[in-house]
């Protein structure tokens, strides 16, 4: 969430990010309720001041039955008034929790993703010299997937790879969190079981009422725990109400685990294969650090997606989102979208976010600033490192061939115990 000393400070700027984000304005109603809590405040503490003022005198006054009359009168005032504190205080809660981040300034302005703005592009989509197959037609032919007896066992948007392809599955997994670990971040084997607060503090869903994830997100029955739909979520709680060091920053994490997600919204896209599941898998970076270091960190974080789409040998590009497409909690966002030979267009693989202090002001993350003790909020990014099986389409689309075979890139080749391709005819 954001201060409310700056919402108090620039209302207009607020509005302008309610407005190019699509977002109800709730600025006027949150301003005129934060003056009422700030009023009830001072007139609690004038009368609390009055009573105890009151019964000091109360012992030695010589007429008590006047204080003490007014002595109840105040007690009743100031009961109606803490009650209505309390109400008020949790609707500025909520009203808070309502206010999107406020948008970068060079961030395209538009309603959803046709106002999105490609930055650049890496690699030539093949040109085959046959007709290249989709995804199901080549695990279908090379036996690399089951989804009628999943279907059956497991009901429908679920999945299960086989023999080669699950190998490879798990290589590419193996080869980026290594990748990453060389890079200097600390890998973390994250937990899918966490609380709803967890989700909530991570700040993708507006206002205090966690039913509004009910459509998302799997809720555990008859526990007070849901499944996340990402490690970002638990990585951005670790440090929840914790003071760190300005010389521990940045903290670079890489986080791994099963995903889970209702995809509630998504009903007839991208339900045939592998892009759209209920479980996934995903490596997730993350990181902690100073509001001034995010653009570096931004970047860092980008080309870290970047590399690995090279690694993969994939030919991608590199979307700017714009403020209708970047969602509720980031100051700014980029898309990393592979070519899908299939679609014969690009698809997002992954979304590289500048979050600034929006979800450390929820888990109450800060650092003290080294010179001046000074403790501030600490920012927060993260990106893909890589999302399985999606990732997968993208990588047996561009390396087939003609027989049904997958060439396997030469980076992963060491891992995949030095062969050359996977599936067809070898």
């Amino acid at each position: 969430m954001l201060d409310i000393k700056f919402i108090r400070e620039n209302p207009d700027i607020v509005k302008n990010a309610c407005r190019v984000k699509n977002f109800p304005d709730v600025v006027d109603e949150l301003l005129s309720l934060d003056a009422r809590v700030r009023e009830l405040k001072t007139t609690t503490q004038t009368k609390t001041a009055e009573k105890n003022k009151i019964s000091r005198e109360i012992p030695t006054a010589t007429d008590k039955a006047p204080l003490i009359k007014r002595s109840k009168e105040i007690s009743d005032e100031i009961a109606a008034d803490m009650a209505e504190l309390a109400s008020s205080e949790e609707k500025l809660k909520d009203l808070m929790h309502r206010v999107p981040q406020i948008p970068s300034a060079d961030a395209p302005i538009g309603p959803d993703e046709e106002s999105n703005v490609e930055v650049r592009r890496k690699g030539s989509p093949r040109k085959f010299d046959f007709t290249p197959r989709p995804q199901w037609d080549l695990l279908d032919m090379n036996g690399w997937w089951c989804p009628e007896k999943i279907a059956n066992i497991c009901g429908t948007r679920v999945y299960a790879l086989c023999g080669e392809l699950a190998e490879l599955e798990l290589v590419v997994q193996t080869y980026v969190i290594q990748k990453l670990i060389n890079k200097g971040f600390k890998y973390i084997d994250c937990t899918s079981i966490t609380k709803p607060q967890t989700i909530f503090n991570a700040g993708h869903f507006m206002g205090s009422d966690l039913s509004v994830m009910n459509n998302d997100v799997f809720m555990l029955t008859d526990t007070d725990r849901c499944l996340a739909g990402t490690s970002e979520i638990i990585m951005n709680s670790l440090y929840t109400d914790e003071i760190l060091g300005e010389s521990e920053l940045p903290i670079k994490l890489a986080g791994f685990s099963p995903c889970f997600r209702k995809e509630a919204g998504a009903a007839g896209r991208d339900t045939r294969g592998l892009v759209r599941v209920h479980q996934f898998k995903k490596v997730e970076q993350f990181i902690f650090c100073k509001p001034e270091d995010s653009d570096k960190m931004h970047e860092l974080l980008l080309n870290n997606l970047c590399e690995i789409m090279e690694d993969l040998e994939l030919p991608y590009r590199v979307i700017a989102n714009s403020t209708g497409d970047m969602g509720f909690n980031k100051v700014k966002m980029n898309d990393v979208e592979a070519w899908i030979p299939s679609e014969s267009a690009y698809r997002e693989l992954g979304s590289c976010s500048s979050i600034g202090t929006f979800q450390a002001r929820r888990t109450n993350t800060r650092y003290r600033e080294n010179g001046t003790n000074e403790v501030k909020f600490v920012a927060t990014l993260n990106n893909t490192g890589i999302a399985l099986p999606r990732a997968l389409v993208p990588i047996i689309e561009n390396h087939q061939n003609p027989d049904g075979s997958v060439n396997i890139p030469k980076k992963l080749q060491p891992l995949m115990g030095g062969r050359t391709k996977i599936g067809g005819k070898h």
